[in-house]
């Protein structure tokens, strides 16, 4: 038995069915997946998306879980970092969140994937193309592209230092993933991206596709959230799915 650790924001969470069935080819239909994520996701800040927020990562259940569980093999991803540079924290403290993250993880296992900032694609981007991603995803930003680029950057090359004194795998993400949206991976290549994060041979095929399963695990409720405001507490057992693997969602 094997469990996979998955910390992200929108990427993650557009392809997490894809790493769950990948995840389950590479070790099997007993793999555990221990996941925080969610559209918009700040490791160290509550995040608001549309009418629902969610704690930092930091913040969330997932490690009194990972406390709570016997030890086991674990392989852990660390994605979706940028977004922290869009709401407005400095490169320190965003560096800071990681490293909080990379410790926290250090205590579990040495196998640790770590993925940098889809700088290439950013660098493509005119100020005008820019300003109507800014005003989409995050509309209280006030940062200019070249602002954004240069902390990118800085945040870039703490990431490197950082998955070093870790022992993390840095993982760089190709361009070519990347189309119109500069930030996101293209739904085409969704399957490809996360076979080589994961560090799946690239020619395996992945079990246990369904389009049943992508929304489940799209619309699955994590443990704590607040819509409209509200408070939702949503205690987790972990899902068992038909192909196979278990679910917990913070």
């Amino acid at each position: 038995m094997i469990r996979v650790v998955a910390l992200g924001a929108s990427n993650l969470t557009r392809g997490f069915q894809t790493v769950v069935s990948t995840a389950r080819s590479v070790w099997g239909p007993d793999v555990e997946v221990l996941a925080a994520l969610g559209h918009g996701r700040s490791y160290g800040a509550p995040s608001l998306f549309g009418f629902r927020t969610l704690p930092g990562i930091l913040k969330s259940g997932l490690w009194a879980e990972l406390e709570r569980r016997p030890r086991i093999v674990t392989r852990a991803l660390v994605t979706d970092v940028g977004n922290d540079i869009l709401y407005g924290f400095s490169v320190e403290r965003t560096l800071g969140w990681v490293e909080e993250t990379l410790a926290r993880l250090r205590a579990i296992t040495n196998d640790i994937v770590l993925t940098d900032l889809p700088l290439a694609s950013v660098q493509r981007l005119s100020n005008l193309k820019f300003l109507a991603f800014r005003t989409v995803l995050v509309p209280f930003c006030r940062l200019s592209l070249t602002q954004a680029l240069n902390r990118a950057e800085l945040v870039n090359e703490g990431l490197t230092t950082l998955s070093a004194a870790y022992g993390a795998k840095l993982f760089k993400l190709d361009p070519a993933w990347y189309g119109f949206d500069p930030i996101h991976v293209r739904p085409s290549r969704w399957r490809s991206a996360w076979r080589q994060i994961l560090g799946a041979q690239s020619e395996m095929e992945t079990s246990g596709r369904s389009a049943i399963e992508s929304v489940k695990l799209y619309f699955m409720r994590p443990e704590r959230r607040w819509l409209f405001g509200m408070e939702q507490v949503t205690p987790q057992s972990g899902v068992v799915l038909r192909s196979g693997g278990q679910v917990w969602l913070y």
